[in-house]
This record gives structure tokens, C-alpha cells and sequence, in this order.
């Protein structure tokens, strides 16, 4: 069973991925411990899972590898199958292809 905070009431000792990251660490395999729960008005509650920060990792260091691999991404996200140019932005997956051929007629004037 893990425990349940509400908002701003979690112990000190814990803390969210986005938490862990700014202090240059990461859950490395631990389990949740607990959550907070943030109440909204006619909605589910929003939910953060907590980690303990004294079993946390340090984050792995960036490798020429990695470094490769994520320009190697990022290039085909910004890459329209289409035409085959950069767009100079990540193309949005609802058009599946830069706005300038999924829109061809819609060129000002």
C-alpha cells in the first residue's frame, strides 16, 4: 500500500522526478513510496508519485553516443516525408508532414 499526501503536505526525504532531476538525480528502479494528491473541483485529482531521495541516483552523464542519437531524433522529427527539407520545426503528428505541404493553397499572397 503507498501512502497518500495531499498538495504541499509530503514529508521531507521524498520528492517528484521533476524534483529529483533539478538536484541531479534519479529514482534509479526504486518503487513509488507515495503520492500527493492535488484536489481539483469536478475533475480527478491530479497525482504525483514521490521517490526517496536518499535511495535516488545520480543522473547517468551525457555520452558522444546518446549526444548522436538524440540529434539523429530530432532531425527526423523536423524531417517532412514529403518533401524531404527541414522544416526548422518538429512537424506535428496530426498533419504527418510540414504545414507548407499539407496546406499548399493556403500560401499568402
Amino acid at each position: 500500500m503507498v501512502s497518500t499526501y495531499r498538495w504541499h503536505l509530503a514529508p521531507e526525504g521524498l520528492a517528484t522526478r521533476r524534483q529529483l532531476r533539478a538536484l541531479g538525480l534519479r529514482p534509479g528502479g526504486q518503487d513509488v513510496v507515495a503520492e500527493l494528491h492535488r484536489p481539483r473541483r469536478r475533475r480527478p485529482p491530479l497525482v504525483a508519485y514521490l521517490y526517496r531521495i536518499d535511495r535516488a541516483k545520480p543522473v547517468r552523464p551525457m555520452t558522444p553516443g546518446r549526444t548522436a542519437a538524440l540529434a539523429a531524433a530530432m532531425t527526423a522529427r523536423r524531417t517532412c516525408p514529403t518533401c524531404r527539407t527541414d522544416a526548422e520545426y518538429c512537424i506535428p503528428r496530426s498533419l504527418g508532414m510540414c504545414v507548407t505541404c499539407a496546406y499548399p493553397t493556403a500560401l499568402p499572397s
